[in-house]
């Protein structure tokens, strides 16, 4: 069993920036990728950034482009999501998830089938 643990969400103005901060922890995982999606009251989880251990392939959603830096730390099965230029669209509940299954073959990890578990979620709320 894995455990994930969101830090960082609170109330921003807009222009504004907050750091999300995702530890994973458990006895004797794999971890090939950590990802950050975000869902909205009435919305569905949507992609926000992922980060790929092998190679260290970044994915951000085009929405947050520019704006959101996703980095980590596989040692330490951290991951941390750099959130500047904030929004009230961004407003949201920020799940962290992990890949801890070896997966072969192309994987979008813009969805969220991939992640084999879940954080909390930590709330964001941008005021305008």
């Amino acid at each position: 069993q894995v455990q994930l643990v969101e830090s960082g969400g609170g109330l921003a103005q807009a222009g504004g920036s907050l750091r999300l901060s995702c530890v994973a922890s458990g006895r004797a995982f794999s971890n090939y990728a950590m990802g950050w999606f975000c869902q909205a009251p009435g919305k569905e989880r949507e992609f926000v950034a992922a980060i790929r251990w092998s190679g260290g392939r970044l994915s951000y959603a085009d929405s947050v482009k520019d704006r959101f830096t996703i980095s980590g730390d596989k040692s330490k099965n951290t991951v941390y999501l750099q959130m500047n230029s904030l929004k009230p669209e961004d407003t949201a509940v920020y799940y962290c998830g992990a890949q801890t299954t070896l997966r072969w073959g192309n994987v979008d990890y813009t969805v969220p089938t991939p992640y084999d578990y879940w954080g909390q979620g930590t709330q964001v709320t941008v005021s305008s």
